[in-house]
């Protein structure tokens, strides 16, 4: 989820992750809990936490990476394996079934998720023999050498609610078990199938005990969904991102209770359990959503997690030193000898991916889009990270500080980028212009912004207009990567008084 098969982490993250707003007033003590809550018995609770200190042969301590490539200055799939296999990753995901990359990973001792992309979903529903040729087109024509043992139908199939997504959804279980079927027939018994999906599956967050999923997908796709599950003894792929409800509101918001090293405990009214951080209370309102259809015990993986390592101006705690602790104590919660699940299933193992490998410079959508990798595009290290856990705190270089964990107050404006091609230029000053409200009613001839006539001044006079008057109705500053945010005034830059 990332965003290279569905909408941008923020569009399809933020819906599910404001859900959470709530919980984390109540840290803040600015938010009284409701009084009355769905009650949980011991015996209850038991169920939910049984069953999870045992492990197979997919499961693994060791962390694993998302490798995305939405990006046209990344390295090769080649270097990039290296890169991989130099970091100690245990396992890798990618967002389709690349043939480069899966003939690179063989005999690599590295775990490989490869996905069904989205529009391939209904045609594999429909046909069994459109299953067993995208089997063995992309499974049967790399393994064993290549280290399959994840096959993910789609990517946050429920995040978008459009007709033609909705088709997609009553399609997602029978491509699932389309598959199932296929590998079944060819005695593969060590790939799993799942899907990975967002937080905003779940209708409400908080407490976790109060954890349910959305009306519209309850029934038609969650239960079967969870069936398929736990009969093939697979895991809810989950995308869970703290980031996100932490920036929603900074400032009453513990930024330590977000990176996982907070002092802070909220015990559920529900259930009693005490947490200390939010990662593990998004984790455990999808323990209780999936309880409250009858499966206590299919078990999770974090598909996506992470935290961006830069961004826009108003993106607040994006940022080099929260990416870095956020990740550091993931890896030393989920990667440690004695791995601490949730309080909701304590010592569980919880196969996880951190997003991303790189940062993604052709990512659409606010500038944190582009800024959650490890590793720059040239593939040096953003910061340190030791993906074992094995690592001390104290080894670690010095970070940068943080300059943005609180809102930013000034005036911005969004501009032109300095270098970029005067063609495609035109083309967005003329986008911007033709989406009417008056958007560049000053650039015409005669009017004061028309003069002096240059590309450049006229795109970021039209680009900060339309950002502007569409922000409120999700705009923002990218306009194919020719944009860019300044907090200094367009005229000036350009030397116009």
């Amino acid at each position: 989820m990332g965003k290279h098969t569905s909408g941008s982490k923020m569009t399809a993250k933020m819906c599910g992750f404001a859900l959470l707003f709530f919980s984390l007033l109540v840290l803040s003590g600015k938010f009284l809990p409701p009084t009355c809550y769905f009650q949980f018995s011991s015996f209850f609770l038991q169920r939910i936490s049984q069953s999870f200190t045992l492990t197979d042969a997919i499961t693994t301590r060791k962390i694993g990476v998302n490798y995305g490539r939405l990006g046209n200055n990344l390295p090769s799939a080649y270097q990039s394996i290296e890169t991989l296999r130099s970091m100690r990753a245990g396992s890798v995901k990618l967002y389709d079934a690349n043939p480069e990359i899966l003939t690179l990973l063989a005999r690599t001792n590295i775990h490989v998720s490869i996905m069904v992309t989205n529009d391939e979903i209904i045609s594999i529903a429909a046909n069994q023999t459109t299953a067993n040729k995208w089997v063995e087109d992309n499974v049967l024509r790399y393994y064993p050498d290549t280290m399959i043992r994840t096959i993910l139908v789609g990517n946050e199939v429920l995040s978008s609610s459009s007709d033609a997504a909705k088709q997609i959804w009553n399609h997602l279980v029978p491509a699932m078990r389309r598959i199932k079927i296929s590998l079944r027939a060819q005695d593969i018994r060590n790939i799993k199938v799942g899907t990975p999906l967002a937080m905003d599956a779940l209708q409400t967050t908080f407490p976790p005990s109060n954890g349910t999923f959305r009306p519209d997908i309850s029934t038609s796709v969650m239960v079967p969904l969870l069936n398929f599950l736990n009969s093939s003894k697979s895991y809810f792929f989950i995308d869970v991102y703290p980031y996100f409800p932490w920036s929603a509101d900074p400032i009453n918001i513990s930024l330590n209770f977000a990176l996982l090293q907070s002092n802070i405990k909220y015990t559920d009214p529900g259930t009693g359990l005490v947490y200390t951080n939010l990662l593990d209370q998004m984790l455990d309102s999808v323990v209780f959503a999936m309880t409250k259809l009858g499966y206590p015990n299919v078990r999770l993986s974090i598909a996506e997690t992470g935290w961006p390592n830069a961004g826009d101006f108003e993106e607040a705690g994006a940022n080099i030193k929260n990416a870095a602790t956020y990740n550091r104590n993931l890896v030393r919660k989920m990667a440690g000898s004695n791995p601490t699940g949730t309080p909701a299933r304590p010592g569980a193992l919880i196969p996880t991916f951190i997003f991303a490998l790189y940062d993604e410079n052709r990512k659409t959508g606010p500038g944190t889009e582009r800024h959650w990798g490890l590793l720059h595009p040239n593939g040096t290290s953003m910061y340190q990270i030791d993906l074992t856990g094995k690592r001390a705190s104290s080894d670690y270089e010095p970070l940068p500080p943080a300059h943005n964990n609180a809102p930013y107050k000034g005036k911005l404006w969004c501009i032109a980028a300095p270098g970029v091609n005067l063609t495609e230029l035109e083309r967005a000053l003329t986008f911007a212009c033709n989406q009417g409200n008056g958007t560049c009613d000053s650039l015409t001839p005669g009017k004061e912004c028309y003069e002096p006539l240059s590309v450049a001044w006229h795109a970021s006079y039209a680009f900060s207009s339309y950002w502007a008057k569409f922000r409120s109705q999700g705009a923002n500053c990218y306009f194919n990567g020719l944009a860019q945010q300044t907090n200094r005034n367009p005229s000036e830059l350009h030397g116009f008084k």
